[in-house]
């Protein structure tokens, strides 16, 4: 679990615990994610490089730092939507790619269906979805975003599984994997326990 990074701040807990809460309505649900999101971006970022430059404040000159490489956020369709303007808040430069993938319902298989991402070669890419549960998703969007270029990714996710942590990190155990929370197990239908239910038809009322 080196590769794995939980956030243990007592806020973040209160905005996880808030999205688990059944009634919770659409309105407030989206202000959580958008702030667990935020919290979420903050701590993957945290490793960015950066370079040293010269300024003038008002007073005198003086060495900043700046972040030096390319930046590229990738939500997974659809729900990962509802975590990208948290991470273009912090980073409002950052290009964005979009990669979609439908689960099979009855394997529980993922496919693509979409992709469409800018240069990635020299990027830090940030791949974004708020439920890691099988990790096949999380998976096949990394290798896809690998095969056009991706060489240094880190996935972000509200909240993980065991399972989906493993199968991510055996898949691909060089990308670092941040979330607020990893629960007990996924039952027989796949679903996060205790978890928080669907979270894109929550997020989107559907």
């Amino acid at each position: 679990m080196s590769k794995v990074v939980t956030i243990e701040h007592p806020l973040v807990a209160d905005l996880l615990g808030r999205l688990r809460d059944r009634d919770t309505r659409k309105s407030e649900y989206r202000s959580l994610c958008d702030r667990i999101s935020y919290a979420l971006a903050l701590r993957a970022m945290e490793e960015l490089p950066t370079c040293s430059v010269s300024i003038e404040t008002p007073l005198e000159p003086v060495e900043v730092s700046r972040l030096e490489p390319p930046i590229v956020i990738v939500p997974i369709l659809r729900a990962g939507l509802g975590m990208l303007s948290s991470f273009l808040q912090l980073c409002p430069d950052a290009s964005v790619g979009y990669i979609g993938l439908e689960r099979d319902e009855d394997t529980a298989q993922p496919s693509e269906y979409y992709c469409k991402v800018p240069r990635l070669a020299d990027a830090w890419t940030f791949v974004i979805d708020p439920m890691l549960a099988t990790g096949g998703s999380a998976s096949k969007a990394l290798t896809a975003l690998a095969e056009r270029g991706a060489n240094h990714c880190i996935l972000v996710s509200i909240l993980s599984s065991p399972e989906g942590i493993e199968k991510t990190q055996s898949d691909h155990p060089d990308v670092k994997i941040v979330t607020a929370g990893i629960d007990r197990e996924l039952d027989a239908n796949k679903y996060i326990r205790p978890g928080l239910g669907d979270f894109g038809d929550r997020l989107f009322g559907t």
